[in-house]
């Protein structure tokens, strides 16, 4: 039988660790990984031993493994997708998260966990600027926030109905019908399909330009529903332009129609930490529910959401699990896992005290401003480049781009060897996505430690780019970006 670590032998892996963590994050380098899926195979694909092994040495060898494979998510130059760049607080919470072996389920079993959550809840309630009497459920990100909230919107819908599904399932209950953007994140579809709601059951509502609701065609699409049964999922923050739907307005629709009315505010709902940008989720505050990342703009380490409703007990009736062993006390303080999917669970609340704490109540909101600051600064540099245009009017932080040709065709191309050119310089980490049909080239500026140097490296370097184009005149792209 294998010996418990001693001490020493504690103090040397997480001393091999931490100097691990310090050093990759001020290497620098290329923000690629290096290496492709049939080499990180081979470099972790090795015998595993039949008898103990020095631990120190299985991490050195998992630092050599992994390392080729690593997107350098952390940088100031990763602009892709949404994703945060997990502060250095953040992370040394979650290591001490790690280290104390918490398990956040009831009470009793994690009593700090219990309290740093109930805690957390509170502080982000008063950065949203949400009722103070909302639930708070932390969860492994927006996904299953939008599931857990859903779930919550499905019980609370039906009971009012006098139709406890709790007893009678599904099947016992009346149609449901969901109103929800045709361009909103696919995680949304994600959650209601787990949910057990098909197509049949959504009701693809058409958007704008910006990739909202349009407004009277969702008016309409109410208007003529039959379904007593009704929720309406609208967007702070759209994946592709960062636009806003118009809250105040679905919130009096959802009214007029006795729908629940869920934001999807992944990033997005981060603007009301921010006075000067709090007018853009305006309204926010009137709907049931609300699923928000702590990775993103909290900058926490991956993973943690939170589930939000302002109906407690809809919330805690939809989650709870209950069993002789899962003890309970009229003592206690509050039980997480009575608000999310999960018994055992991460104790979340510990690195989300701790980044509450160390960026302060104007600190959020500063680095909201800063980084949409930045991508509005990007927006008008880009207005003054031929060959490259903004697919959308600047909101947030989030913009795409388009290098435009001769025909459709030939724009998705040149926008996707762009993109590959701007990556090759090592500098960015760029990936393009479809939208409206064409090819588009995205850029988040999320990262804590994105500032203004970063989008004005990236700003001329697709000047240069699309300069050494035009000079070419349809010859072959350069290999290397002159700057």
């Amino acid at each position: 039988m294998n010996a418990p670590l001693q001490p020493t032998s504690l103090q040397d892996v997480l001393a091999f660790a931490a100097h691990h963590a310090v050093t990759s994050r001020s290497e620098g380098g290329d923000l690629h990984p290096a290496a492709g899926v049939e080499q990180l195979r081979a470099l972790f694909d090795i015998p595993l031993d039949t008898t103990p092994r020095d631990a120190v040495a299985v991490l050195a060898e998992l630092v050599e493994a992994a390392k080729p494979g690593l997107s350098a998510t952390t940088a100031p130059g990763f602009l892709s997708w949404v994703i945060g760049g997990s502060h250095p607080a953040g992370v040394a919470a979650d290591w001490l998260t790690s280290a104390w072996g918490q398990n956040a389920a009831i009470y009793q079993c994690a009593p700090s966990a219990a309290v740093a959550e109930e805690v957390a809840s509170k502080w982000l309630l008063e950065l949203l600027a949400l009722p103070s009497d909302c639930s708070v459920g932390f969860t492994t990100g927006a996904t299953m926030a939008a599931f857990t909230c859903l779930s919550t919107a499905r019980l609370a819908i039906f009971d009012r109905l006098g139709i406890r599904i709790e007893e009678c399932g599904l099947a016992g209950a009346p149609p449901m019908e969901i109103f929800i953007g045709e361009d909103a994140h696919v995680t949304n579809f994600a959650a209601l399909r787990y949910l057990g709601f098909g197509s049949d059951h959504i009701r693809r509502i058409a958007c704008n330009d910006a990739g909202t609701f349009e407004l009277p065609a969702l008016a309409s699409a109410m208007e003529d529903s039959t379904a007593a049964a009704k929720i309406v999922i609208g967007q702070a923050g759209q994946m592709i332009s960062g636009a806003f739907d118009d809250l105040t307005a679905l919130s009096r629709l959802c009214r007029e129609h006795r729908a629940w009315l869920h934001v999807d505010g992944a990033f997005g709902m981060w603007v009301r930490a921010s006075e000067r940008l709090r007018y853009l989720a305006q309204g926010a505050e009137l709907a049931d529910s609300w699923s928000v990342d702590g990775h993103k703009w909290l900058q926490l380490p991956y993973d943690c959401g939170f589930a939000i409703t302002r109906h407690a007990q809809y919330h805690r009736r939809a989650m709870t699990m209950d069993a002789s062993y899962l003890t309970r006390d009229e003592r206690d303080g509050r039980h997480p896992s009575d608000y999310v999917p999960e018994l055992s669970r991460r104790a979340r609340g510990f690195p989300a005290w701790v980044m509450m704490q160390v960026l302060g109540r104007d600190g959020v909101g500063q680095m909201v401003e800063r980084h949409c600051a930045a991508a509005s600064a990007l927006a008008a540099r880009i207005a003054g480049i031929d060959g490259v245009e903004l697919c959308h009017e600047a909101t947030i932080n989030q913009l795409a781009l388009r290098f435009t040709g001769l025909d459709d065709a030939q724009g998705d191309a040149l926008t996707r060897t762009m993109t590959d050119r701007l990556n090759a310089t090592g500098r960015h980490f760029l990936k393009t996505a479809l939208w409206r049909g064409r090819t588009i080239m995205r850029v988040s500026i999320m990262g804590h430690e994105t500032d203004a140097e970063a989008v004005v490296g990236l700003a001329r370097d697709i000047e240069a780019l699309c300069r050494d184009y035009a000079a070419a005149a349809n010859a072959p792209l350069p290999a290397t970006i002159e700057t």
